[in-house]
């Protein structure tokens, strides 16, 4: 769940961008009494998040705004299909509708992408995750999307586990030592993942104690191979390359996780308007 004080503190920036010192053209033709009402609606299939970041855009701007839902996050919406009726406030919501509709638009298409993705490998015991690849100070958001249309979440930042790369695998000489280092330093709390290029590091990696192991741009093949050698000794997550094209082979190779930035980077906004 996404905490009020963050989602208030996000908005308040938001609409500070969008209306600076006023916004001239709906405050030079509103009085402060004007009263509005306006329908939410979809203008295409796909599922429904951000209904509290909506709301909260209007109860900032004003305390006369009143909105009634008739879906909530998670939930499949048709072309066509009323999701809201606002009322209140002419200034409010004329003020704040791109901002709510910002959110919910691209909140919206991330969990559609995210719902498609997870339905894709459904059949198999595989769960579908994000990556870091976010939009800066939007990740809150991005991440509790992809929550809400089913997928699930890798770590949220660099405090969540450690994950060593090919970087730092150079840094540090081997895979080896710096999983040697690492459990020396880290919490007993915290995971540590490797990511590998090839089998040989998967080998080692395993070998050493790794908790997850990334098999990172592997033919299916490879990652078949991986997957038995590695005999739930640790989680297998599998990167790279992923599409819907080639998910479904990704998943019968017997990995655990699937991780890709498709469903939140390359997530397209879902048609909401005000009318």
């Amino acid at each position: 769940m996404l905490n009020k004080f963050q989602i208030e503190e996000h908005v308040k920036h938001a609409l500070n961008e969008d209306v600076n010192f006023e916004d001239i053209t709906t405050d030079n033709l509103t009085d402060e009494n004007d009263k509005l009402h306006v329908v939410l609606n979809t203008r295409e299939d796909g599922v429904f998040c951000g209904k509290t970041v909506f709301e909260t855009v209007f109860e900032i701007l004003s305390k006369d705004v009143e909105i009634k839902f008739f879906v909530n996050d998670g939930d499949e919406i048709k072309k066509g299909q009323k999701l809201a009726e606002i009322s209140g406030s002419a200034r409010a919501i004329l003020t704040g509708e791109r901002t709510a509709l910002n959110y919910i638009q691209r909140m919206s298409g991330i969990a559609t992408a995210s719902r498609r993705y997870q339905d894709a490998i459904r059949e198999y015991n595989v769960r579908m995750v994000d990556t870091r690849k976010t939009t800066p100070c939007f990740r809150i958001f991005e991440k509790y999307a992809v929550k809400t249309g089913a997928g699930n979440v890798h770590r949220y930042n660099l405090s969540d586990m450690a994950m060593i790369k090919d970087n730092h695998v150079k840094f540090a000489g081997s895979i080896t030592k710096a999983v040697e280092k690492l459990k020396k330093s880290i919490s007993h709390a915290h995971k540590i993942e490797v990511e590998c290029d090839t089998l040989e590091q998967v080998k080692e990696a395993v070998e050493c104690g790794a908790d997850i192991i990334m098999l990172d741009n592997m033919t299916f093949d490879e990652m078949k191979t991986a997957v038995k050698y590695i005999d739930h000794r640790a989680i297998v997550e599998a990167s790279g390359g992923v599409s819907m094209e080639t998910l479904k082979q990704t998943a019968a190779t017997g990995v655990d996780i699937i991780s890709s930035s498709a469903i939140v980077a390359k997530a397209p906004t879902l048609d909401l308007g005000l009318d």
